[in-house]
C-alpha cells in the first residue's frame, strides 16, 4: 500500500518552479462559452468555469455528459467549436497540445512497456536542451522520491502493481512542472481497496506541491472526498457548482440530488413567498423548507438527505413531523438504514448510528418522523433542471 504519514510531507522536495520551497503561483484556468459539436450531436454545451490556481477542481457526472470532452479540450486534444480558455489570462483554445503548461494523467497510465521507470518518468524532458543531464536526473529523482517509488527506478512497468504503474504515471506528468495537471479517472483501473487509500494521498500530493489539479471521475466518493470545488455535469452543461459540502447538502435540481448521493424525494406544495425559508404542503401536513433564490409557488419536489432524518418514537409533536410506520430496516454495520412509509405513501429513509442507547426499530412499528427545516430542500422545477452557476443559498 502507498502511504506516506503527513509529517514526511514536509520533508519531501517540491517540484515547482521558482525559488526552491515555494509553491507554483500559476494554474489558474477561465473557461468562457466553451462548446464542442461532434457532426449533429452537442457534446460540451456553452460552458463557463472559473478554476483557481492551486485548487483541487473535479468534473462529476454519468458517462456522455461531457466532462472527458472538457477536458481533452484543455488539455488541447481535441479542438473547441466554439469558446475560450484562458490559462493564467492566456487563451490557449487554439494552441498545439504540447505547448500548453498542462500535462495529463490518464486512466490506462499509457506507459512505455520497453522502458524502466526512470525512462518512462523522464521521457518528457528529452526534449528540454535547457536542462543538462544531471538536472534531469536529479528532477526524475525527486518526482519518484515525492510518489514514494525511490528505488523502483530500474524496474519495467510489468514489474509493477497497478498502484505503482499509476504513480509512475503521476511522477512522468509532474517532472515536467506544469502550470495545471489534469487527470481523467487515473483510479478508475484499480481495485476499491487500493482506490480508497490513493484518495488521501493523491489529495495531500496536490496539496503539498501547489499545482492545479483538473479531476474527472463518474465516482461521487471520489469528488466528495478530493476537491475543493466541483462541477456537477449532464447533457453537456453545468447543472451546479460549488464546494462538495455545498452541492451535497444543498443540491439545486433533482439531477444532481439523486446523481450525489442517497436522495428522499418527496412531492410537496409551496406556498408564495420570499425568503430562504418556504412554507409546503406534503399531503394535509404542513412544512417548513429552504428554498433557493426566486422558487416558484406551485407543486414541486423536495429532498432531504437520509442522515437528516430523524425517526423517533409514535405521537411525539413538533414542527416538521410526520407519522410514519417501519417499512423495513438493513443493518449496515455503524448505521442502520430504516425505511419509513409515510401517509401519503411515499418511504424515506433514515441512517440510524448503531449505539447502545438507540432503539431498534421493527417492521410494522409505528413511528414519528422528523424532518428538520434546514435539512429539507425544495428542488428546482424539471424544466429548469439546467442550472449553471445558481447560488445556493
Amino acid at each position: 500500500m502507498w502511504f506516506r504519514p503527513p509529517s514526511a510531507l514536509s520533508r519531501l522536495p517540491r517540484m515547482v518552479r521558482g525559488e526552491p520551497g515555494s509553491h507554483h503561483t500559476g494554474g489558474s484556468i477561465s473557461i468562457v462559452g466553451l462548446r464542442k459539436d461532434f457532426d449533429d450531436v452537442t457534446a460540451v454545451d456553452g460552458i463557463d468555469i472559473d478554476i483557481k490556481a492551486g485548487e483541487f477542481f473535479t468534473l462529476l457526472g454519468p458517462s456522455g455528459c461531457g466532462k472527458t470532452t472538457t477536458l481533452r479540450m484543455l488539455a488541447g486534444f481535441e479542438q473547441p467549436t466554439a469558446g475560450q480558455i484562458f490559462i493564467d489570462d492566456v487563451d490557449v483554445a487554439q494552441t498545439p497540445a504540447h505547448k500548453r503548461p498542462v500535462n495529463t494523467v490518464f486512466q490506462s497510465y499509457a506507459l512505455f512497456p520497453h522502458l524502466d521507470v526512470e525512462h518512462n518518468v523522464a521521457y518528457g524532458l528529452r526534449w528540454r536542451k535547457d536542462l543538462d543531464k544531471r538536472v534531469k536526473e536529479s528532477q526524475v529523482a525527486k518526482a519518484l522520491e515525492l510518489v514514494q517509488l525511490s528505488g523502483y527506478g530500474k524496474r519495467r512497468p510489468h514489474q509493477l502493481s497497478g498502484g505503482q504503474q499509476q504513480r509512475v504515471a503521476l511522477a512522468r506528468a509532474l517532472v515536467l512542472e506544469p502550470a495545471v495537471l489534469l487527470l481523467d479517472e487515473p483510479l478508475g483501473a484499480l481495485d476499491a481497496k487500493l482506490r480508497h487509500s490513493l484518495r488521501a494521498e493523491l489529495t495531500g500530493l496536490q496539496r503539498e506541491i501547489g499545482i492545479t489539479f483538473v479531476f474527472v471521475t463518474h465516482d461521487q466518493e471520489e469528488a466528495l472526498e478530493m476537491s475543493n470545488r466541483l462541477v456537477v455535469m449532464d447533457g453537456g452543461r453545468i447543472m451546479q457548482l460549488g464546494t462538495p459540502e455545498e452541492v451535497y447538502r444543498e443540491p439545486l435540481t433533482e439531477f444532481v440530488a439523486d446523481f450525489l448521493g442517497v436522495a428522499n424525494l418527496l412531492d410537496v406544495e409551496c406556498d408564495p413567498g420570499g425568503g430562504l425559508t418556504r412554507t409546503v404542503h406534503f399531503g394535509e401536513f404542513t412544512l417548513e423548507a429552504r428554498a433557493p433564490s426566486g422558487h416558484d409557488a406551485g407543486p414541486g419536489r423536495a429532498v432531504i438527505r437520509p442522515e437528516c432524518v430523524e425517526v423517533t418514537e409514535a405521537g411525539l409533536p413538533g414542527a416538521n413531523r410526520l407519522p410514519g410506520m417501519v417499512d423495513r430496516t438493513v443493518f449496515l454495520g455503524s448505521t442502520t438504514q430504516v425505511m419509513v412509509r409515510l401517509p401519503q405513501g411515499a418511504v424515506v429513509q433514515s441512517l440510524v448510528t448503531n449505539t447502545s442507547g438507540n432503539e431498534a426499530f421493527a417492521a410494522g412499528q409505528p413511528v414519528t418522523v422528523c424532518l428538520p427545516a434546514e435539512a429539507l430542500r425544495l428542488l428546482a422545477a424539471s424544466s429548469d433542471q439546467h442550472v449553471a452557476y445558481a447560488e445556493v443559498g
